[in-house]
C-alpha cells in the first residue's frame, strides 16, 4: 500500500462511515488514449456529509453550543449568531420541507440566493437528503440563472426577495422570475419556487432573532404581498411559512462515495459554461484536510473567508471545510467599503478573527485607501489570497500593513475543478515569496509541459499540469463526459491540464503566469472571452466582436471589447450602453465592459482567424506586435491604435 493511501486513509478515519471501502482507495484513469477518464474514491463507502458537518460535531464531538456562523448583513448593526445545534435543527426542518415538495436523492435543486444563513442551510438541506445542489452566484443575470437551471434541468429553485450590496438594491426575485420564464420559453418549467423574505425586518425578527429551536418559533402569516413582491400562486412558495410547520428532525440519506454532491458552473473557453461535478467523499476528506492544515486550524480560531458562496471558494472554505473541522466562522454579506472603507478590519476586531482569506482584488481595493483605515487587528494570526496570483506590491501591503510583519501569508492556488488548494504554503513552515503558491499540496503531483507534452525539468515555465488525481477532483462536466475528456485530457494524453501557465523558479516555486486559454480573470472571477462576444453580438448593430484582457490596477484583469458595426449603424454613447446592458443581462454586472472600441475592421489571418494576440498588444498600447506575416491586412492595425480607448466608459 502506497504511503499516500495511508495518509488519506488516516484522515478518513475521523469521519463517519455508514460502511467502509473497499478495494483501492483512490482509482483512477488520466490517459485517454487508455480508455474513457476516471476517478474513483473510497468505492463501496457510503455516509452523508450534512451528517458529518453538523450531527458528528453536535453529538460526537458536542459542540452544540459552539458558535457555527456570526453572520453580518450588509447594513452595520444588522447580525446573527448560529450554533451548531440551531444549525442543525434549521437543516433538518429544511431537508423536510424538500421532501414536502417532492424532492428526492438524485434530484437537482437550483439555489441562488444572497449571503445570508439560509443559504447554508438550503445547500446542506439538500445534501441531508442526497440531492444535488446548483448554487449560482446571486451576481448572474437571469438569462445566467436560465442557462444553469436548463443545463442541470433543476425542478426546484430557492431565492429571495432581494439583498442590498452597499446602498444598491439587487431585486433577486424579479430576476429568478425572468430567468423561470425564460425556461418556460424554452420548453422546461420550473415546477416550484421557495422565496426567503430577507428584506422584511419583521420576518427576520420572527425567524432569526430567537435563539431557541426553530421548530417551536411561532409563525405569523408571512406570505409577500404582490405589491412588494412578483407572486405566482402556482409556482411560488413562502421559505418561512413552510419551515414553520416542519419538523427539526430528519434522518439523513446515506451516500455512496461516488454519489453526486453538487455542479457548480465555470466559464468554458467555448461560452457555455462548464457544470463540474463533485462527489461525496473525496471532496470532504480533501476540503476537511486542506482548510485543516493550509490555515492551521485551532479549535478556538474565529475564521473568515470573504468569498461568496456562489463560487467554489465558499463551497469549499465557508461550508464544508470549516463546518467539517467544527470551525467558528464569519459570514458576509456586505461590501468592504460600505459604508466606510475600514468595515473588513471593524468586523476583524469585533470578532478577534485570527484567520483571514481574501482575495488580490479585495487588498488592491483597500490599498487605494492607504493604512490609515486599518486599525487594530491585533488577533489576526494567518492571512490567506485566492481568485487569481497575488501580485508583489499587493502582497506586501498585505503582509506588512495588515498582518504586521507578524502573520505569515497562504497565497493559495486552485480552481473550482480542483475541489480544493493544490498549490500553497502551510503557514510558519514554507518560506514565503511575494506572488508565489510556492509548492504542492499533499498528494498533489505537478508538472510543467512545453507545447509538445515534454516534462520539463528545473528552472522552466510551460502548461501546469498535474500527473494524478487527489480525492477532491471534480469527477466530470455534468451530463457531458467527452466535454470534460476534451477539455481537461485531451491536449496532453495522461495529464490533468489545468489551463494555466506556469513557472518554476531555481528553488523549485511555482508561480501561476495566467491563463493560457481565451479567458479572463475579472476581480478573481473566471470569464470566457467566447460568452462575453455572444452577449455582445446579439445586440442587431454588431456583426463582429473580440474580447481580450487588459491589465486592470484592482481588478486585475478587465475586459476590452472591439466590436465590428453593421453598416450604417452610428458608433456613440447610447450604443455603448446599450451594450454594456446587453452583456449584463446576458452574464451579469461581473462581466461589464470596462472598454468598448469601434473596430471597423479586426486583425485577421489569411484564412479569417481572429489574430486575439494582437488585440491584446492593442489593448495595452504595446507597439511590438512580434510576427505578423499571416496578417491579412495591415491597415487595420493603425485604425485600431489610432482608436483605442484611454479611459473607463
Amino acid at each position: 500500500m502506497s504511503p499516500l493511501v495511508y495518509f488519506w486513509g488516516d484522515i478518513a478515519k475521523d469521519f463517519f462511515w455508514k460502511s467502509k471501502h473497499t478495494g483501492q482507495f483512490l482509482d483512477y484513469n488520466f490517459d485517454v488514449t487508455r480508455g474513457e477518464i476516471f476517478i474513483k474514491c473510497m468505492e463501496g463507502a457510503s455516509t452523508n456529509i450534512c451528517y458529518n458537518l453538523l450531527d458528528r460535531n453536535v453529538h460526537d464531538k458536542k459542540l452544540g453550543d459552539k458558535v457555527a456562523f456570526y453572520w453580518l448583513g450588509n447594513e452595520p448593526g444588522d447580525d446573527l449568531t448560529v450554533t451548531y445545534r440551531e444549525l442543525l435543527l434549521r437543516v433538518c426542518q429544511f431537508a423536510n420541507v424538500l421532501k414536502s415538495q417532492g424532492v428526492k436523492k438524485g434530484d437537482r435543486v437550483s439555489i441562488y440566493m444572497p449571503m445570508v444563513i439560509e443559504l447554508v442551510v438550503a445547500m446542506l438541506a439538500c445534501v441531508r437528503i442526497g440531492a444535488v445542489h446548483s448554487i449560482v452566484f446571486a451576481g448572474f443575470s437571469a438569462e445566467s440563472l436560465c442557462e444553469r437551471i436548463l443545463d442541470s434541468q433543476c425542478s426546484l429553485l430557492i431565492t429571495a426577495d432581494g439583498f442590498y450590496r452597499g446602498d444598491k438594491l439587487i431585486n433577486l426575485k424579479l430576476l429568478a422570475d425572468e430567468a423561470m420564464r425564460k425556461c418556460r420559453d424554452k420548453g422546461f418549467p420550473v415546477e416550484k419556487c421557495i422565496m426567503l423574505k430577507h428584506l422584511s425586518k419583521e420576518a427576520e425578527k420572527t425567524h432569526l432573532g430567537s435563539q431557541s429551536p426553530p421548530a417551536k418559533r411561532s409563525c405569523p402569516d408571512l406570505q409577500p404581498k404582490e405589491e412588494f413582491v412578483p407572486w405566482n400562486t402556482k409556482v411560488d412558495l413562502c421559505w418561512h411559512t413552510l419551515v414553520c410547520g416542519a419538523s427539526d428532525e430528519c434522518e439523513p440519506e446515506w451516500c455512496e462515495s461516488e454519489d453526486p454532491l453538487f455542479i457548480l458552473y465555470t466559464s468554458g473557453s467555448t461560452g457555455k459554461p462548464k457544470g463540474v461535478l463533485h462527489t461525496v467523499s473525496g471532496y470532504m476528506v480533501y476540503t476537511a484536510t486542506t482548510f485543516k492544515m493550509v490555515f492551521d486550524h485551532q479549535p478556538d480560531d474565529i475564521y473568515w473567508c470573504t468569498a461568496d458562496i456562489g463560487w467554489i471558494t465558499g463551497h469549499s472554505y465557508i461550508t464544508y471545510g470549516p463546518l467539517a473541522n467544527g470551525a467558528t466562522s464569519v459570514l458576509f454579506e456586505g461590501l468592504p467599503t460600505y459604508p466606510d472603507v475600514s468595515r473588513m478590519w471593524e468586523i476583524v476586531d469585533k470578532y478577534c478573527v485570527t484567520k483571514f482569506y481574501t482575495a488580490p482584488t479585495a487588498i488592491r481595493l483597500l490599498m487605494k485607501y492607504g493604512s490609515e483605515p486599518v486599525y487594530k487587528r491585533k488577533s489576526l494570526k494567518i492571512l490567506g489570497t485566492v481568485g487569481e496570483p497575488i501580485n508583489p506590491e499587493a502582497w506586501q501591503w498585505y503582509y506588512t500593513v495588515v498582518g504586521e510583519k507578524r502573520c505569515p501569508i497562504v497565497d493559495t492556488f486552485w480552481q473550482t475543478e480542483t475541489g480544493g488548494h493544490v498549490l500553497t504554503p502551510l503557514p510558519a513552515a514554507t518560506p514565503m515569496k511575494p506572488g508565489s503558491a510556492t509548492f504542492p499540496f499533499f498528494g498533489v503531483v505537478p508538472a510543467i509541459l512545453n507545447e509538445s507534452g515534454e516534462e520539463l525539468e528545473g528552472p522552466s515555465e510551460g502548461y501546469l499540469v498535474f500527473k494524478q488525481p487527489w480525492p477532491g477532483v471534480m469527477r466530470t462536466v455534468y451530463g457531458n463526459h467527452q466535454r470534460f475528456e476534451t477539455t481537461y485530457f485531451k491536449k496532453f494524453p495522461g495529464y490533468y491540464v489545468t489551463g494555466d501557465g506556469c513557472r518554476r523558479d531555481k528553488d523549485g516555486y511555482y508561480w501561476i503566469t495566467g491563463r493560457i486559454d481565451d479567458m479572463l480573470n475579472v476581480s478573481g472571477h473566471l470569464l470566457s472571452t467566447a460568452e462575453v462576444e455572444s452577449a455582445l453580438l446579439e445586440h442587431e448593430g454588431v456583426t463582429e466582436a473580440a474580447v481580450v484582457a487588459r491589465p486592470h490596477p484592482v481588478k486585475g484583469e478587465s475586459l476590452y471589447c472591439f466590436v465590428t458595426l453593421t453598416e450604417g449603424v452610428p458608433y456613440n454613447h447610447t450604443l455603448e450602453t446599450e451594450l454594456k446592458q446587453q452583456v449584463r443581462e446576458k452574464i451579469g454586472a461581473i462581466a461589464t465592459p470596462d472598454y468598448i472600441q469601434n473596430a471597423p475592421g479586426l486583425p485577421k489571418t489569411r484564412s479569417g482567424k481572429i489574430m486575439r494576440r494582437v488585440l491584446r498588444k492593442i489593448a495595452c498600447d504595446e507597439r511590438d506586435l512580434g510576427d505578423l506575416s499571416t496578417l491579412a491586412d495591415p491597415s487595420v492595425i493603425d485604425h485600431l491604435f489610432q482608436n483605442r480607448c484611454c479611459t473607463t466608459i
